[in-house]
């Protein structure tokens, strides 16, 4: 079992090729932080594959993975989706979206021949890339004045925490994820300093 405190995701994109009876699956896997992304990353594959009939995908986001989906994009149902979805699952990573484009090659796989082939080709897709472990985190927006920032920078290295955005001018402004599990400890230490603000804050930007 892998650490509670920490989630599995990919460090760079990785693609995959499986053909069957004429069909071309061309499969790509991105690190993904939002919903956003995926909106992107489908709008580029499509101007890239004009040509193919289908665009289909899943990911699964967060820290806790509860944020997914997996879309058949007019494949029969539960044929395309829910096997690409099954091999991230199977590596257990999050922050991961795979997308498999298919160009018809003039032949019916069947749903046993689909499901296999957008299974290997995510599969092939997810192997030749390096997997990284990250803490859990908790988000947090700091406020505080300019003379603080010191204090504040320094507790945030201490605690290896993320920063996703800062704005450091004469009132400053830093959305940063704190390991989960120390920042209870460490909220409080940066709280005590005079003039920060501590608010929860939702997934980074």
């Amino acid at each position: 079992m892998g650490d509670i405190n920490k989630y599995t995701t990919i460090d760079a994109n990785g693609t995959g090729d499986f053909r069957d009876r004429g069909s071309k699956f061309l499969a790509y896997a991105y690190p993904i932080q939002t919903t956003q992304d995926v909106k992107d990353l489908l709008h580029a594959l499509k101007k890239e594959h004009p040509k193919a009939v289908h665009h289909c995908y899943a990911y699964r986001i967060g820290m806790d993975g509860t944020q997914f989906r997996a879309n058949d994009d007019g494949e029969p149902s539960g044929s395309a989706g829910k096997p690409i979805m099954g091999q991230i699952d199977s590596l257990g990573l999050t922050n991961v979206l795979v997308v498999v484009v298919r160009y018809w090659g003039g032949s019916l796989l069947g749903v046993p021949g689909l499901i296999n082939a957008y299974k290997t080709a995510t599969a092939q897709a997810l192997s030749g890339v390096p997997k990284t472990e990250k803490w859990i985190e908790n988000l947090f927006d700091i406020e505080f004045d300019y003379p603080a920032i010191g204090e504040v920078l320094y507790l945030l290295k201490q605690s290896e925490a993320t920063i996703y955005k800062q704005d450091l001018q004469l009132f400053c402004s830093v959305k940063a994820g704190i390991p989960r599990l120390n920042s209870d400890a460490y909220v409080k230490r940066l709280s005590e300093i005079r003039g920060v603000k501590i608010n929860i804050s939702k997934q980074p930007d």
